[in-house]
This record gives structure tokens, C-alpha cells and sequence, in this order.
């Protein structure tokens, strides 16, 4: 797009930056039809052609944005699929981020709307506070109707998002070696929400790893990602969580060297990738920061680098895979998964409209509740369509955000991948043991001595 900046206002790095990113746009508007806020508003300022014209007046001038303009930002999920559609490669996530740090630089937000990121900001990356704070929501949910009735929808959003009941402390080990010939050696990334809400996620990991030859460490050290924080627009607070992990992982690598940093939240992956990005002006951090982000990995990316031997068991279970935003366009990660759950011998199923965001998107849940619950409404549909035994996705976020919404079970394909390979059978799937069956009257014992 034409853009006309004067020499004095590219001196702000944050409007030069822009200004290289807005002038790739071409503005044929392809972004349109894939956007989902677009989607379910069919606004133009809700589609990526229309906030980046909203970006471009907002950068031009020195007042304050308009309500209309951090309304229509503010409801962008950043799920990055005009990413994958835009012809010109248009680099809207790193444009979105600096808008909102605009924003947050130069608007006062109305008081509701500062607490609820105020909240978020505080609680999220914490994982004892979120524990308390899931404890006294838990208590709070009775309460709902009244919330309701006085128009506290963002607490009542705020309230569906938990899990019906506090999870159990995982079972795994900070260290676990490798059964067998040690093929790789990983660090594994806990994050921080992903053992309050469903551990059993990152113990099939360790366990499927383990018994794949690859020795598995969970650092101690490690924090928030600072995905949160920086979708929030507060990027300080991001680079300083980024520098903090960047530390820890780096003397970790320099001791004995990774083959790679896992990640089972693909929200979390997506931001350990742009490392580089976020730490390239920091003294000390940029070329650490690269390494990182170099190695930095979704479980399904190192599961399809190790040659698998054939699964203990083959089943006729329908999945349908759920292709979370973050990994399928965040990290273009779209075969492995879906490569995996077929070798293991499921049979999968693509859901219509695969590409549109389930209205997760971290905190957007809580702070777009109406297009967040229109965009689960119609993922869930979809999804219905298929008729599925399971669900399989990428992303702590999504599952949780579906889980409750759902009478097919949703499980993070890791999960699948465990069972398949000799692992435990998730309780949620205990109904479909009994389509654990034969192949030509014999079980594959044949390829068990192979996995053994």
C-alpha cells in the first residue's frame, strides 16, 4: 500500500517498522474470506485489509486512537491464518503487536476492560496464583446468573473457561532417561498452564518419548513464554519473560547440547519460534535468542524425525483432527500431526472449515466473549458434522476451551499417540478399548518384539 510518512515520524522505530510491513500490502483482500472475525462480523475493519488500514492512520498520527479503531484491533485473534492466504507475505502478526503496544502506549482503556488485563496479566503466567484463583473461581461458578444480570460478561467468560475441577499434580520426572539406546536428548517446555489443567498431556509425552529413545528434561527455571503478556500489548513485560527462559535453556544447551526444545502448547511454541524476533535488539540475547528459537519444537515435529516402530495396536476409531491456529498457521506445522495419528492407525477426519479459529486464542476468550463463543458454536458444528469417536488438537488452549462444549471427547494428539504406541488409555476413551481389534484374526504380534 501507498504510504506517506514524514522523515521526522520514521524516527520512531515503531512507525518505521510498521511502515516496511504496510507498504507489502497490496490490499487484493484474499485475507478477507479466511479471517474469522471477518467471518462471523462482516465488517471490513473486522477483516486483516481493514485493521491494517486502521494501523496506517492510527501510526500517522500523534493522537490517541479511536474507540472504533482499538475496538476493531482488540478483536483480531491473532490466529494468523491471512498469514497463510496472504499472496505478499505480509508480516500481520509483528504489524497487530505493535499496534497494540501503540495502543496501549496512548489509550486509557475504559476501568473494566484495565482490570480484566490487569487479571489476566497477573494470573495466567503464574501458575500458583492460577491454582488459588481457579480454586475461588470454582466456588464462584453458583454465581454465574447473577453475573449475568448485572452485565459482567467478561466474568462469566472468564468462569466457562475453567475445567470442571482442579487437576491432580502431575506424574512425571524433572529427569527421564531414555529406555533403551538414546536416540535424542530434549528439554521439555511446562509452561504454565498445561499441568494445572491437563498433566496427563505432558506425562504421555515423557512416557512416549522415553520409551522412544529419547531422554526427556523438564528445566527448572523455566516461566511463562510471554505469549500473554504480549498479546496484551505489554511487551516489556514479554521480553522479559523471553530473556529469563532464553537464560535458563541456554545454559541448559551449553552443558550438554539439545536436539531440541519441546512444546506441547503450540501457543506457546509459536512464541518460543519468534524469540529471534522479540530479543533481536537486546544486548547479550539476540544470538541466544536465534539458537532457541532455533530448536524450539512441536512434540509432533521430533516424533516425526524418529523412525516409529509399527503401533501395538490398530483400531478403526475415527479422529477428527482440529488444526489449532498457532500450529497450523503460526508454525506451519500441518502434515506431522496429522501423518502421526495415520501411521498410529487411526483414521482421520478433516473437519470443514479446518482453518478458522475455535475462539480460544488465549485471553480472547475472556475478552471477546461474543465473537469467542460464535466462532466455538460454529467449530463445534463443524466438527459434529463428521461424526468423530475422538477429537484430537495441538493446543492446551483449544482443548480446554471446546472440552466443555463437546460429547466427543478432545484429547491433545500426544495423548493418541501414546495409547497407539503401548501407552495407558486415556480414561476419557475407555468406552473404545473394545475397538482395539485384529488384523486378519491376528493382533500385530509380529511388530511387538520390533517395539520392544
Amino acid at each position: 500500500m501507498k504510504t506517506s510518512y514524514s522523515q521526522e515520524q520514521l524516527k520512531d522505530p515503531l512507525v518505521a517498522q510498521s511502515e516496511a510491513i504496510l507498504r507489502k500490502c497490496v490490499h487484493c483482500g484474499l485475507c478477507s474470506a479466511t479471517c474469522p472475525s471477518y467471518v462471523i462480523l462482516g465488517d471490513e475493519r473486522a477483516s486483516p485489509r481493514g485493521r491494517i488500514n486502521l494501523i496506517n492512520r492510527m501510526m500517522k498520527t500523534d493522537e490517541k486512537p479511536s474507540k472504533s479503531t482499538v475496538r476493531f484491533l482488540d478483536n483480531c485473534l491473532t490466529c494468523l491464518s491471512c498469514m497463510t492466504t496472504c499472496p505478499s507475505d505480509v508480516d500481520f502478526v509483528h504489524l497487530i503487536d505493535m499496534a497494540r503496544t501503540r495502543i496501549n502506549e496512548n489509550t486509557k482503556r475504559p476501568l473494566s476492560d484495565r482490570l480484566m488485563r490487569s487479571l489476566l496479566a497477573n494470573l495466567l503466567p503464574h501458575p500458583g496464583r492460577m491454582k488459588t484463583a481457579m480454586t475461588l473461581g470454582l466456588l464462584s461458578r453458583p454465581l454465574v446468573p447473577v453475573f449475568e444480570k448485572l452485565g459482567l460478561t467478561m466474568m462469566t467468560s472468564l468462569l466457562d473457561v475453567l475445567p470442571q475441577k482442579i487437576a491432580r499434580s502431575p506424574r512425571y520426572q524433572k529427569r527421564t532417561p531414555a529406555k533403551g539406546k538414546t536416540v535424542k536428548r530434549v528439554a521439555l517446555m511446562a509452561g504454565c498452564t498445561n499441568d494445572l489443567l491437563r498433566p496427563a498431556i505432558h506425562e504421555a509425552t515423557v512416557a512416549l518419548l522415553s520409551r522412544m529413545g529419547v531422554e526427556v528434561i523438564v528445566p527448572t527455571g523455566l516461566g511463562c513464554c510471554g505469549a500473554i503478556e504480549h498479546q496484551l500489548g505489554e511487551e516489556e513485560k514479554a521480553i522479559r519473560s523471553a530473556q529469563r527462559n532464553v537464560d535458563v535453556l541456554s545454559k541448559l544447551h551449553d552443558e550438554q547440547p539439545l536436539d531440541a526444545i519441546l512444546v506441547t502448547a503450540s501457543s506457546c511454541g509459536s512464541m518460543l519460534k519468534d524469540y529471534a524476533h522479540l530479543l533481536r535488539n537486546k544486548e547479550g540475547y539476540a544470538k541466544r535468542a536465534g539458537d532457541i528459537a532455533a530448536l524450539s519444537k512441536d512434540v509432533t515435529e521430533i516424533l516425526d524425525s524418529i523412525t516409529l516402530a509399527a503401533p501395538r495396536q490398530w483400531s478403526d476409531i475415527k479422529v477428527a483432527y482440529h488444526a489449532s491456529c498457532s500450529l497450523e498457521h503460526g508454525q506451519k506445522v500441518t502434515k506431522e500431526p496429522r501423518s502421526l495419528l495415520t501411521k498410529a492407525g487411526y483414521t482421520v477426519l478433516e473437519v470443514p472449515e479446518g482453518h478458522l479459529c475455535c475462539g480460544s486464542a488465549a485471553t480472547y476468550s475472556m475478552l471477546q466473549p461474543v465473537i469467542s463463543k460464535a466462532l466455538l458454536t460454529r467449530k463445534i458444528n463443524n466438527i459434529n458434522k463428521v461424526e468423530p469417536d475422538i477429537i484430537a488438537a495441538g493446543n492446551i488452549g483449544c482443548i480446554n476451551h471446546m472440552a466443555g462444549h463437546l460429547k466427543t471427547p478432545i484429547l491433545h494428539t500426544v495423548e493418541l499417540l501414546n495409547w497407539a504406541y503401548g501407552g495407558d488409555c486415556p480414561k476419557e476413551l475407555k468406552h473404545l478399548e473394545n475397538h482395539i481389534h485384529r488384523i486378519s484374526g491376528v493382533l500385530a504380534d509380529s511388530h511387538m518384539d520390533e517395539f520392544n
